[in-house]
């Protein structure tokens, strides 16, 4: 934040009642235990009170709101020789990203600590959590009536309603958010000024219009439209990262790409990238041309898309990633999916990020609702490539292409996948899998049918897969359905 931005956010503080339960204003008490126990309770109370940031300032009497300025030093204070910062943030869980800033005001020093609102659990300090009551601090569980207000905000709080950037003038937002790229995408004539701008920009929730001209710029708007996330701290590390290794392994990187736009200005140029790296498909069969990529770009553009949007913001420090072998691509997101991994064909996704999601569809970077993994699968199967593959690891969920590979080579699991994912991608066409189909999507010669059978049978022996009509008992004939259906 920068000195006049902070001139501004002082001011407005200081004008606010003494028991905001959002703001805390000391003097001088400076023992490291009594601020992490603060840090804690003002990221709490900061939800319970519908406010984004919540704030920690020194160099301010908690009466008459005076300046008063104050000698702390908190870049220099150590706790057993570590700084006191790192200290702090290691003892808050969740750990949340708050920031110092030093600063003087009319040549007095002042101390302010701003601090993100707790957003899926309560913050605590040494395993305890704390709120203020009035301009009190307290222990949370002393207070049950207030814990159970908190946790019930925790599940209506989207990721898209907060604020990015906060308090910056109509000339920052123009510098910060690509707003041409906004008009341009959404098939909108660019306003012959700035006021007109910025109020289409406040209709779309890309910004807040605050009092005397100033403004805060969402999440919604800064991971969308930010020429550079970077230059929203909480959102630089959610640029979508591209790493190219020269094997199949991890061993050695051949490339690495941080694309630090918003994702909707960035996201054609990341898909330019992907398939600028990708090799050009060898002949597989005569229906395929040399010019045709590896992987088809539907799968591409849907499975990087749904990276985008359904990963969980909340956790930090961490991005979307694709990673490209040499054998397979690997797109991570984090956040577990909320909807079970073998159900994304024939299930509507869900998202803890919709007003994400319904501005990605709208400007048709990804598809309708419910769509999107079918055409994953059904253009895999064109291709005739190894089914895709959808994990959960380590609260991130990922999603594997891979390169062609015939039958032959393919090992059981993957055959067992395959099978489940084509019943599938027929069930929600109204179809039922047959050996035919089967046949058609391995490209398995209508002579060597007892090889799909056996295909079939092992993932029916898996649970995936049951026959339709339990009472035919012709194999030549049988059809076959998802274990769901």
């Amino acid at each position: 934040m920068e000195n006049e931005s902070l001139f501004r956010l002082l001011q407005q503080l200081i004008t606010l009642p003494q028991e905001t339960e959002w703001v805390e204003f000391k003097k001088d008490n400076t023992e490291p235990e009594n601020i992490g126990e603060y840090l804690s309770a003002l990221s709490n109370s900061a939800t319970l009170h519908d406010k984004q940031t919540a704030y920690l300032i020194w160099g301010i009497d908690d009466q008459s709101h005076n300046i008063i300025g104050t000698k702390f030093k908190p870049k220099q204070k150590k706790i057993n020789s570590e700084e006191l910062e790192n200290w702090l943030a290691i003892q808050l869980q969740p750990r949340i990203d708050f920031k110092i800033y030093e600063f003087t005001n009319n040549g007095k020093d002042i101390v302010l600590f701003e601090i993100p609102r707790a957003t899926y659990i309560p913050i605590a300090f040494k395993g305890v959590e704390y709120i203020r009551v009035g301009s009190y601090k307290k222990k949370l569980k002393d207070f049950p009536e207030k814990e159970r207000q908190l946790w019930s905000l925790f599940d209506r709080q989207p990721f898209e309603k907060g604020v990015a950037l906060q308090n910056v003038t109509a000339d920052e937002v123009l510098a910060k958010i690509n707003y041409p790229s906004y008009f341009e995408l959404t098939n909108q004539n660019l306003p012959d000024h700035k006021q007109g701008i910025l109020e289409r920009l406040a209709a779309e929730n890309i910004i807040n219009i605050k009092p005397s001209n100033y403004y805060d710029i969402t999440q919604l708007g800064a991971i969308l439209f930010a020429k550079r996330l970077t230059d929203f701290n909480r959102l630089g590390r959610k640029a979508v990262r591209v790493i190219i290794y020269s094997g199949n392994n991890r061993i050695n990187t051949q490339r690495e790409e941080l694309f630090d736009k918003g994702y909707a200005v960035g996201f054609e140029e990341i898909i330019k990238f992907i398939n600028s790296q990708l090799p050009q498909n060898e002949e597989i069969r005569q229906a395929l041309r040399q010019n045709i990529k590896i992987y088809p770009e539907i799968a591409i553009r849907e499975l990087v898309a749904n990276a985008i949007i359904h990963q969980d913001f909340n956790m930090t420090g961490v991005s979307s990633t694709i990673e490209i072998f040499s054998d397979r691509m690997e797109i991570r997101n984090p956040g577990e999916p909320l909807v079970d991994t073998m159900r994304f064909i024939d299930l509507p996704p869900q998202s803890r990020n919709e007003d994400l999601a319904a501005f990605m569809r709208r400007i048709n970077i990804c598809e309708e609702r419910g769509i999107g993994i079918d055409k994953v699968i059904n253009s895999v199967e064109i291709c005739q490539l190894p089914a895709p593959e959808f994990n959960v690891k380590s609260k991130h969920t990922e999603a594997i292409l891979f390169t062609y590979r015939e039958l032959k080579d393919m090992d059981k699991r993957d055959r067992i996948r395959a099978c489940y994912q084509h019943a599938c991608l027929r069930f929600v066409c109204r179809e039922q899998m047959t050996n035919e189909s089967l046949r058609r999507r391995f490209a398995i010669a209508e002579k060597n049918y007892s090889m799909a059978s056996r295909i079939i049978a092992d993932t029916i022996n898996e649970g995936l897969i049951k026959p339709y009509d339990l009472e035919n008992k012709s194999r030549k004939h049988a059809k076959y359905v998802p274990f769901w259906a």
